[in-house]
């Protein structure tokens, strides 16, 4: 029933990923946000297409569907529809199934199958995700990570890569002083090393791309002054894809 468990938190993470703000964002607007830009689902795409506001407003709902499939599994084991009783450690199996579930939230963002498996990055997922664990002290450092790294260097892409390789490297730092909530004595350590490793190198593998232009120095940075949305530059036309409906 454990891996049972395991798998079916990890289908409640892929249907709540599957919500693609950005896309449905711009289906309604008669686009597909991935015909341009970065050609990808997520806030910045949105943002380089839409403007900052429609982009704030694509992360918090990508953001926010991590924290609440993470939430319904919370509520199952309350309801002991999920028996956490079966596990040794009733608390580590928690943390366990919830990190699975947001394994679930990435993956469906990043892979919808009704896109033909081509969305974000998952990085708005992913801090969801960090944040709906519930374990303040690697959320704030990785909040910390992400700003402390995007705001000097104007690169949201090296942020979102430093935030995610923190938190497995947090995860290992936490996990060995015995401070998470998966201690040593419950035998599950591993299974969360393993699983942060996952979680942290799907967002750092969707930006490979990126981290090649960082390399040669071709990557967007944020801030820049008056510079106009792809809507504003012609580039994307509304109306005359509204006209082709």
């Amino acid at each position: 029933m454990e891996i049972l468990y395991r798998i079916i938190c990890v289908v409640i993470g892929y249907i709540f990923g599957m919500f693609q703000t950005g896309y449905i964002y711009g289906k309604l607007h008669h686009i597909d946000i991935r015909d341009y830009g970065s050609h990808n689902s997520g806030t910045t795409n949105v943002s380089r297409i839409f403007g900052k506001k429609v982009g704030t407003l694509t992360y918090f709902v990508d953001a926010i569907k991590g924290v609440l499939a993470i939430l319904l599994v919370r509520l199952l084991c309350n309801l002991n529809v999920i028996d956490l009783s079966l596990a040794a450690d009733a608390d580590a199996f928690l943390y366990i199934l919830a990190l699975y579930t947001g394994i679930g939230v990435v993956l469906g963002h990043n892979y919808p199958f009704y896109m033909g498996f081509k969305g974000g990055k998952g990085i708005a997922a992913s801090s969801g995700v960090i944040f709906g664990m519930f374990y303040w002290p690697i959320f704030w450092i990785c909040f910390v990570l992400f700003f402390g790294t995007t705001l000097p260097s104007k690169y949201v892409s090296l942020g979102s890569i430093a935030m995610m390789a923190g938190y497995f490297i947090l995860t290992v730092i936490f996990g060995q002083l015995d401070l998470l909530p998966v201690t040593k004595a419950s035998g599950m350590l591993p299974e969360i090393y393993i699983l942060a490793l996952l979680f942290s190198g799907m967002a750092i593998f969707k930006h490979r791309a990126n981290i090649k232009r960082l390399l040669n120095g071709t990557e967007s940075k944020i801030f820049q002054k008056n510079k106009k949305t792809l809507i504003e530059q012609g580039v994307v036309n509304v109306e005359e894809n509204k006209n082709k409906k």
